[in-house]
């Protein structure tokens, strides 16, 4: 996948202010919750209140999104922003959210761009009615062209390229990459970018990640079929750990290795179930995107230039290092 771009500065974010967030499950179908009232008041921000709208593509119980929408709280209670979250993983469905906010003439959005051709549309009415947007965790290739002022995220193709040669070094030779979305750009890219960087085999297979008991049945009919498989790559910390079950199940040697943490994924590289993960710091992505627009509002600024991205990933996590993410993980941020 062709990248313009291979680098960008990494954001420094000071915290000043007390972060008051509260842990929400990811909601979905359409669903609105309004936060920031009582938590923006405790921010140290002497601005104007703002409203900012996050709108993303997260599916109902992906612990993932968690992360994001706490980052964001965070920054919001900080900046005294009221802060609309709202989320659908269809992508139409997903682009009328951002209609609404558009129509409730919010002073900011960030979105996702799982579905660029899907947000095309709305992040123009965005510009036209003056609404500043900004990008993060999907459609890094895109958010350019779409026209968003920036975008927080991972170099999903460089962070596969980056797992493929880590699977180098640990001498795997066929690995199935598991895509629980399909045509999901992000999750594309990632083992798209796996194939680059790894010498031996890989093998996509896609699985609906919202029933995690067809995930476990698919993973473990493939492993039964081809018993040359030693690896195999999630993309998720859920599908993860549903993967090892998986192994069991198919009476399989593979090993597991994932994209993405969550509480229960760290313990599991900490006691070697899964060997490494790769984090690309969610809370951050989520902090960066609200606080990014109060900064635009209020000064003016927006980082990268508006041609490079603000990276926040890859970071791997290894049985190494474990342990002092286990802390972060524990309260709620990595």
């Amino acid at each position: 996948m062709h990248r313009n771009h291979r680098a960008a500065a990494w954001a420094a974010v000071v915290l000043t202010g007390v972060l008051v967030a509260t842990g929400c499950s990811s909601s979905s179908g359409g669903k609105k919750s309004e936060e920031g009232g009582a938590a923006a008041a405790a921010g140290k921000a002497d601005t104007p209140r703002m409203t900012v709208a996050m709108v993303t593509h997260a599916s109902p119980g992906d612990t993932f999104w968690d992360l994001i929408r706490k980052g964001a709280q965070a920054a919001a209670a900080k900046d005294n922003i009221k802060l609309v979250y709202s989320s659908d993983p269809n992508a139409g469905n997903q682009a009328n959210l951002v209609q609404n906010a558009i129509d409730q003439k919010v002073d900011g959005i960030a979105l996702t761009a799982a579905k660029p051709d899907a947000m095309k549309d709305v992040v123009a009415k965005a510009k036209a009615a003056g609404i500043p947007v900004v990008g993060f965790n999907s459609g890094l290739d895109n958010w350019k062209q779409l026209g968003m002022l920036e975008y927080f995220g991972q170099d999903e193709n460089i962070a596969g390229q980056a797992f493929g040669r880590r699977l180098n070094q640990i001498g795997a030779k066929h690995a199935l990459c598991v895509i629980q979305e399909q045509g999901q750009v992000a999750l594309e890219a990632r083992c798209a970018g796996l194939k680059k960087g790894f010498n031996g085999k890989t093998d996509i297979l896609y699985v609906n990640g919202t029933d995690m008991p067809s995930v476990k049945s698919t993973i473990t009919a493939k492993l039964k079929a081809d018993s040359s498989i030693d690896q195999v790559v999630t993309l998720g910390a859920p599908i993860a750990l549903t993967a090892v079950q998986s192994l069991s199940d198919a009476g399989s040697k593979a090993k597991v290795a994932t994209f993405d943490l969550n509480q229960q994924l760290v313990k599991a590289v900490q006691d070697g179930t899964v060997e490494f993960a790769v984090d690309q710091q969610p809370y951050l992505q989520g902090y960066l995107a609200v606080d990014s627009l109060w900064l635009y509002k209020n000064n003016g600024n927006f980082s990268g230039g508006g041609t490079a991205p603000v990276l926040t990933g890859p970071a791997f996590i290894t049985k190494d290092n474990a342990d002092t993410v286990a802390g972060f993980a524990a309260k709620g941020t990595r």
